[in-house]
């Protein structure tokens, strides 16, 4: 199909549930992606902190091939060696010690926060309130899109579930004010992504964990966007000098192939009996061994040592950008994971720069939020720059 007949048939056929940019993507490799016409463009989006190892990375391709041609899926009545070496690697690599898997960040959060109130269950069930901050995106199901503290995603989904609350986010104040005996979980971002990009203080995440431990609170990171080396560690809680009690992960953690997973320690995890949850593709044979090969090839030596180099150097740039272009109101970032705060709407700008070939998003109306695939070479990023300096300085 020709780029227009694509967007055409795509127009008419679904759900008109996202505003898409018109242009149709057949190839990718590395930091690149290709249309339909043949044009190169630079990804510094990683389809939404997906392709974090870039696009058909050698290594999940070849686990992909070796897996498809053996078996693509099995029940999980039964047991699957890939789904079992994942498994272990997230749980060595991890405060954790048991794992739930599923399909995206959504059932992963979903898990989470059911879990979450079935361990205050055990305890009586007096603890079912769960806690989330005003600026936090934690999917679409009904649940996550109430734990969610943006009300544009809420509106005309009524009635939604109770049991939520939300607080300012980096806020040690509403925390102290909202944790009470009712409370099951907090649930945290350790940096907000759909918020735009916005970075705690390190006291902040520090006083959740302590304030969770003398009321009795679960404390879960939704790890979703951040996981999987996109802050320049595997997970982002290794920067905070805490560890939360569960954690989400998703996107980036399979290169691409749809996967979720709820991680937590074991006595938290015993709440979840047989039946208590459940999942059918959940752990897909396909989409572990997927996911194995790209939790190998990050905590390979030497690979997120160079995502931390690199998105210093990322942020440098950034920084030097930021004294050149008065549209620039601040720039901020945590190893690959970065934004231009702008004076103006980004919506025009994310267009202008695919129109030249640099593919990026806005969010928060004014955050450029800049999420390249960690494997991006300084050439790209200098190539990249250039592109926003030269829309941003018009």
């Amino acid at each position: 199909m020709t780029g227009d007949a694509i967007i055409a048939t795509s127009d008419r056929r679904l759900m008109p549930t996202y505003a898409r940019s018109p242009v149709a993507f057949v190839r990718g490799e590395g930091a690149r992606l290709w249309d339909t016409e043949g044009r190169e463009y630079l990804d510094f989006f990683a389809c939404l902190a997906v392709t974090n190892l870039g696009h058909a990375p050698r290594p999940v391709v070849d686990a992909i091939t070796a897996q498809a041609s053996r078996l693509l899926h099995v029940s999980n009545l039964h047991y699957c060696e890939p789904q079992a070496r994942l498994a272990e690697l997230l749980c060595s690599h991890s405060f954790a010690d048991r794992v739930f898997f599923c399909n995206s960040g959504a059932e992963a959060n979903e898990a989470a926060i059911k879990l979450a109130r079935r361990w205050g269950h055990s305890l009586g069930g007096r603890r079912t309130k769960v806690v989330t901050a005003l600026g936090s995106f934690h999917g679409r199901t009904l649940a996550t899109l109430t734990a969610t503290g943006q009300e544009k995603v809420r509106v005309g989904y009524e009635p939604l579930p109770t049991g939520f609350r939300y607080v300012p986010y980096d806020d040690v104040a509403a925390l102290e004010d909202a944790l009470d005996d009712t409370t099951a979980a907090l649930m945290l971002e350790p940096v907000q992504g759909e918020g735009g990009v916005v970075i705690p203080r390190p006291e902040y995440l520090a006083a959740a964990r302590r304030l969770c431990d003398e009321r009795g609170v679960l404390l879960v990171f939704d790890e979703v966007q951040t996981g999987m080396g996109r802050t320049g560690t595997l997970f982002a809680y290794e920067q905070t000098g805490i560890t939360p009690d569960l954690m989400t992960l998703a996107k980036a953690l399979a290169s691409g192939v749809p996967i979720g997973a709820l991680l937590a320690r074991d006595d938290v995890a015993a709440c979840f009996g047989a039946g208590a949850h459940g999942s059918t593709f959940g752990g897909n044979a396909l989409a572990t061994a997927a996911g194995v090969a790209t939790v190998e090839t990050m905590t390979a030596p030497g690979f997120l040592a160079r995502v931390r180099e690199l998105g210093a150097y990322f942020l440098v740039r950034l920084e030097r950008l930021a004294t050149k272009s008065r549209a620039i109101e601040s720039v901020r970032g945590l190893g690959m994971m970065l934004a231009i705060v702008l004076r103006e709407p980004g919506a025009p700008i994310v267009e202008r720069c695919l129109a030249r070939g640099l593919v990026i998003n806005c969010t928060a109306d004014r955050v450029l939020r800049l999420l390249p695939p960690l494997v991006i070479g300084e050439a790209e990023i200098d190539r990249g720059v250039a592109i926003l300096e030269e829309v941003l300085t018009s």
